[in-house]
């Protein structure tokens, strides 16, 4: 199965419903996120040089598509920069700045379309498919 609609059925407007609210979720959470690191006043510098940090993940599927899904998935949820702002409280205020800037690249990944990824293919996303996976059996 190339397509994730194969595999799940074809997309409903229930489903369309539900991607746009989660999308309209991660730009709310990127505004969020960056209103918060404004507040710590922390570097912008160090907020641009780590915000796309996490998709230093992907380089796991280098060595299998399994590992880079693992590796992508749990780097790209909530989770575990909420962990990280949890520790803040024991290791400081640099804990809450690098969990905001986590959370921002989450958000624009989810405004932007860019969901956990299935193990059927990079391209498949619990938001739809993405880039090359988006146009695939369409006619050309």
């Amino acid at each position: 199965m190339s397509h994730l609609s194969d595999a799940v059925g074809p997309v409903t407007r229930d489903d369309a419903s539900a991607i746009l609210l989660q999308r309209l979720e991660g730009g709310v959470m990127l505004v969020g996120a960056v209103l918060l690191y404004a507040w710590l006043g922390q570097s912008w510098l160090v907020f641009a040089l780590l915000f796309l940090a996490p998709d230093l993940a992907m380089l796991a599927y280098l060595r299998s598509t399994a590992l880079g899904t693992l590796a992508y998935n749990l780097v790209h949820t909530y989770v575990a920069p909420a962990v990280l702002a949890l520790l803040g409280l024991v290791i400081g205020p640099v804990a809450f700045g690098l969990a905001a800037i986590w959370v921002a690249h989450i958000g624009i990944d989810r405004l932007l379309g860019y969901g956990l990824k299935h193990r059927s293919g990079f391209h498949q996303t619990h938001l739809g498919p993405i880039g090359k996976g988006r146009h695939r059996g369409q006619a050309t």
